[in-house]
């Protein structure tokens, strides 16, 4: 397991296995900045992999493997996250140390604070900050349970890819962030990226990372909800939940089945908000970037805004990223922007 922060390498793959969809991205490093030289999505099979537990290996190392040969066929080496109950992530400030001794500190910090065995975690961390006159640094510790990261990686090894570095949905969305916008340092941020089964919520403050939190919920609901009440099959289903409207569903409906479905997830936020500003000591939250399948669903940012009482902007991972449309054949990567947050940032990743 490895946490962002390092030297960039010029040309690099992001694979974003989703409990929905599989995004693959690649980008290379010029001087000039980053450009997109393939990219490319995979829906996966109802029930393929639910709140991150691998229900159909076979199909979804098939899916891989088939959106890799339609992509980029000599990829091998990937950049791969994962996100949801088997990681967590914590920050924690220590007396100031340098070497082995912060290390072993670090390490004893971390055992006090993990849910789990420390001897079934795979751990890393990274000093954020170092307060000299105070004695003191700041600690992000990221870990994960080793089952789960194992049979993660197994997954994807056997499809034939080698996954050089293992990062977190939820760092991967900052760094995406990182790269396209300019961090408001006057302006509370936080970046709501909404999948199948998992939301996280990345907070920033003073424009820098501040913290995470994961909310067990994301557009699964949505998804069976607008299936069953609709009375539509599933291809249809993620065309509503795209934005591509077919004219026989009434909108006002749609409006009102969504809201409902989501109720979870929206109180999932409010709650994460909540703990940000009382663990920050802030009345108030800027702005929010939207990212995932969430963002294009239909009604559902105004949703957001109206419920949070916060500005939401649409998240464009590409919006520093050069591209030729023409290149991507059927694919428009601008329309579905929002859904590659997560590829981009492990494609952009410094190490």
């Amino acid at each position: 397991m490895n946490i962002p922060f390092r030297r960039r390498t010029k040309s690099v793959a992001g694979l974003d296995i989703g409990a929905s969809s599989i995004k693959f991205i690649r980008l290379e490093d010029r001087p000039d900045g980053y450009a997109l030289t393939a990219a490319g999505t995979r829906e996966l099979p109802a029930e393929a992999l639910v709140a991150e537990e691998i229900k159909d290996r076979e199909s979804i190392i098939l899916s891989i493997q088939s959106l890799i040969d339609a992509c980029d066929p000599k990829t091998r080496e990937v950049v791969v996250s994962v996100a949801g109950h088997g990681v967590i992530t914590d920050k924690f400030e220590i007396d100031k140390k340098n070497g082995a001794e912060a290390e072993q500190a670090i390490l004893f910090e971390a055992e006090q604070r993990s849910p789990f065995d420390v001897d079934d975690v795979s751990m890393a961390y990274h000093v954020l900050s170092t307060d000299e006159e105070r004695g003191k640094m700041e600690v992000l510790l990221v870990a994960a349970r080793r089952e789960y990261l194992s049979e993660f990686l197994n997954l994807v090894t056997d499809a034939g890819l080698e996954p050089v570095v293992v990062d977190t949905d939820s760092f991967a969305v900052y760094n995406a962030y990182e790269a396209n916008y300019e961090a408001d340092p006057d302006r509370t941020t936080a970046l709501v990226n909404i999948g199948f089964d998992t939301t996280n919520a990345i907070f920033l403050k003073d424009g820098i990372y501040h913290s995470t939190r994961d909310i067990s919920s994301g557009c699964r609901a949505i998804f069976d909800t607008i299936q069953r009440e609709f009375r539509l099959n599933r291809e249809l289903t993620e065309n509503v939940l795209r934005g591509e409207l077919e004219s026989t569903v009434d909108h006002d409906m749609l409006k009102s089945t969504i809201l409902a479905a989501a109720e979870e997830l929206l109180t999932g936020l409010e709650v994460a908000f909540s703990y940000f500003k009382s663990l920050a000591k802030i009345d108030n939250v800027d702005w929010v970037v939207l990212s995932g399948g969430g963002a294009l669903v239909p009604f559902f940012p105004e949703c957001i805004q109206s419920r949070l009482g916060i500005p939401v902007e649409i998240f464009n991972p590409l919006r520093n990223i050069e591209y030729d449309p023409e290149q991507f054949g059927g694919l428009d990567p601008e329309k579905i922007a929002p859904l590659l947050a997560v590829p981009v940032g492990l494609a952009v990743r410094k190490g």
